[in-house]
């Protein structure tokens, strides 16, 4: 929906497939497909380095924390400059196919032909008043990051018609809110290193706090990212062929309350009940060789059967088990 491609328009107006591997692998499908797998990566490892960061700070001896803890942080120091790798590509695939999107991303109104686009940290932007409040830029940067030239051109959100911008507020604060965990799990990642060339991966105590505070980052990451992208590409369902507007049920509004407020009170009661359980087990001390009641029988069909190492030899002349 972000990047169709492999469709047709019948004469009814509808959308008919005519290349169906041109409709799953559209120009954007590698760079969308990478970077959530990848972002599935840190969110588990986050959440289990959390886990992990817990119970050495209660125990730094505990071995099944230690390797909880050492898996995730590999996977933090090696996945995340992977990540921030595959983002740069897909941001020079969105500023390729869905400029107006990038610049409400980076709360440009203007456009930059020549003289470089600035990197706006912070800002509020303000689609009526067409400009970034008490924006903070770096110069010259934002045309580096999104082209990789000091002096590339990056449009900015007046090149297009009011109604065919996105509103730019959401996707430059979400967006930010993911790059900055982002490096943040970079730093993080960076600092587990630092610990495990001086061999006190598992005796840093704030190194453990800040990966239990890092524990919900992936979560939240996904769900800024989820935002970016969804409301970036307002005001189409079908990016520039299909408005939300009409692509809308025609369904009155107390039914659509009515289906909403179900769906609230079921996922929340689900959900609800799941997060309480998970975070029970969590908080469970991991422990080697726990006595469960599907460990006092054999782990594999051959245990059922004595095999010549646990009886004695039947046959004079055997060689002995031992």
């Amino acid at each position: 929906m972000h990047t169709p491609a492999g469709y047709g328009i019948d004469a009814n107006g509808n959308f008919v497939p005519e290349d169906w591997w041109a409709i799953i692998f559209n120009p954007s499908f590698p760079y969308r497909l990478t970077h959530t797998v990848l972002a599935a990566f840190l969110t588990t490892a986050f959440a289990v380095g959390a886990v992990g960061a817990w119970h050495l700070l209660h125990d730094h001896a505990n071995r099944q924390a230690r390797i909880m803890f050492s898996m995730a942080m590999w996977m933090a120091a090696i996945v995340t400059p992977i990540q921030i790798f595959v983002g740069d590509l897909h941001g020079l695939n969105t500023l390729e196919h869905q400029p107006a999107k990038i610049a409400a991303m980076e709360g440009h109104y203007e456009s930059h032909d020549d003289d470089g686009a600035p990197l706006i940290l912070f800002g509020i932007p303000d689609d009526r008043a067409e400009t970034t409040h008490f924006a903070l830029a770096i110069p010259k940067l934002g045309s580096l990051i999104l082209t990789h030239e000091l002096d590339g051109a990056i449009k900015g959100l007046k090149e297009w018609a009011p109604e065919d911008r996105p509103p730019a507020l959401i996707p430059f604060i979400t967006f930010r809110v993911m790059v900055g965990l982002g490096l943040l799990m970079f730093a993080t990642g960076l600092w587990s290193l630092w610990a495990r060339f001086r061999g006190t991966l598992y005796a840093s105590p704030w190194l453990h706090r800040a990966a239990l505070v890092m524990g919900p980052s992936g979560f939240v990451a996904v769900l800024a990212g989820w935002y970016t992208t969804e409301v970036g590409r307002q005001p189409y369902t079908v990016y520039g062929l299909m408005r939300t507007a009409d692509s809308l049920s025609p369904v009155d509004a107390p039914a659509v309350g009515t289906s909403l407020l179900a769906f609230i009170i079921v996922y929340f009661l689900v959900f609800g009940a799941g997060v309480f359980y998970l975070l029970r087990l969590m908080r469970r001390v991991p422990v080697l060789d726990e006595d469960h009641e599907l460990d006092k029988g054999p782990h594999r069909a051959a245990g059922i059967t004595p095999g010549p190492a646990q009886e004695e030899p039947i046959k004079e002349g055997l060689p002995d088990a031992n």
